[in-house]
């Protein structure tokens, strides 16, 4: 028998799916307890349309991720930092200075995204912006003092 999947089933699959079951494990378990829809004519096509919706949410996503991508490339991200004498400086600069450093030039990217390390001095550094499973950027940035 023929279902659509109401919510993720640990060994049969994840919500929106269509799958095989007997009869017995949908009509007494699955459809009883929410977990799934009788695999009618209707309902299969709602599923196939919702994953195709969904597919292409997805790439819209990607492309959005890889304009944005491109536009990082080419941006170095100034960040200013606190010095005293001699060079030495007051805390480091986070993931969330740096975001704010490219909202400040009109890109908007998420702090959760960017990934450094610990900088504690100035300097130009490299960091990874995650912005897509598949989108990974290297960004320029540029650490002076205050």
């Amino acid at each position: 028998m023929k279902i659509v999947l109401l919510k993720d089933l640990k060994g049969k699959g994840k919500k929106g799916d269509i799958i095989e079951v007997n009869n017995g494990y949908a009509n007494n378990f699955l459809i009883p307890n929410g977990y799934a829809k009788a695999g009618t004519a209707t309902n299969l096509n709602e599923a196939k349309q919702a994953q195709a919706s969904n597919a292409y949410k997805a790439e819209q996503e990607r492309l959005a991720a890889v304009d944005l991508g491109k536009k990082l490339k080419d941006t170095k991200a100034v960040c200013k930092i606190k010095c005293g004498n001699g060079g030495k400086t007051f805390g480091s600069v986070t993931n969330k200075e740096v975001s704010e450093s490219l909202s400040a030039m009109g890109l908007d990217v998420d702090k959760k995204k960017i990934d450094i390390t610990t900088i504690k001095a100035t300097g130009i550094y490299t960091a990874k912006v995650k912005l897509h499973p598949t989108v990974i950027v290297n960004l320029q940035i540029e650490v002076i003092p205050e």
